[in-house]
């Protein structure tokens, strides 16, 4: 098994300088400068918009839509469309370095919802890859529950020489997403069924356990604390972290 470098560094309190954080640390192990890293985290209250909707003309209006449900506005490092984080919300953020990394896009989708799938299930949860019609940012490899609830979504970037996997599991709490994505989608003049939200209904803690799990099934796994490099990069961007990031 090949090492992976695991962070549990959180931001909940700054959400932009938490995307920085998980963009320098791609840009880093990208350049070689750091091993293949996944950062573990609980973020705070913020809906992650993605690029099509920073262009979106209702674009204002739906990051004045969150602010009034109390929650922050970043622009997502990987693609999608918008999509909510939480104290409920368990947040994985895997950077993984390869000079070639278009060919690989496919499989790393695979390899990341398998993973998270497997995770849920391991907990009692009829966990199975797939889109839902009428889910919020919907994609191939979103997880759900027993095809009636997402429960989990993945993005991903890709730069020279390497590749973020971003993804988001909704332990508990699935009303609060729903409700401030229903002002946020109707801003964006996005279609979806906002019955199709759910939760895994299990403790965060119980959940992180279960998704580093399977991670260690297929990882040598080493914990270690942020770098300081990697944070001062990260404080440094943060400023570019709030203006629409192209998808390469």
């Amino acid at each position: 098994m090949r090492p992976l470098r695991v962070l549990q560094a959180s931001f909940p309190d700054d959400p932009a300088l938490d995307t920085a954080v998980s963009r320098a640390t791609l840009e880093r192990v990208a350049a070689g400068e750091l091993p293949e890293t996944l950062r573990v985290a609980r973020p705070g209250r913020v809906v992650a918009f993605g690029k099509r909707d920073a262009l979106s003309p209702g674009y204002p209006a739906a990051v004045e839509a969150a602010r009034g449900k109390g929650f922050g506005s970043v622009l997502r490092l990987g693609g999608g469309r918008a999509a909510v984080f939480h104290e409920g919300t368990l947040e994985l953020a895997h950077a993984v370095p390869d000079p070639d990394p278009r060919p690989g896009i496919h499989d790393r989708f695979e390899a990341e919802a398998t993973l998270v799938a497997e995770a849920l299930r391991n907990l009692g949860v009829d966990a199975r890859v797939g889109e839902l019609a009428g889910e919020y940012c919907p994609g191939r490899w979103s997880v759900n529950e027993g095809g009636r609830t997402k429960l989990a979504g993945t993005g991903q970037r890709v730069i020279h020489g390497g590749a973020h996997v971003g993804t988001v599991v909704v332990t508990e709490d699935a009303a609060s997403i729903r409700a401030v994505l229903e002002p946020v989608y109707a801003a964006l003049d996005l279609a979806w069924d906002p019955a199709t939200t759910g939760a895994v209904e299990r403790p965060w803690e119980a959940v992180r356990t279960a998704v580093l799990d399977a991670y260690a099934s297929r990882y040598d796994l080493f914990t270690e604390e942020l770098d300081r490099e990697t944070l001062e990069l990260a404080r440094r961007s943060v400023g570019t972290e709030r203006r629409p990031m192209r998808d390469q």
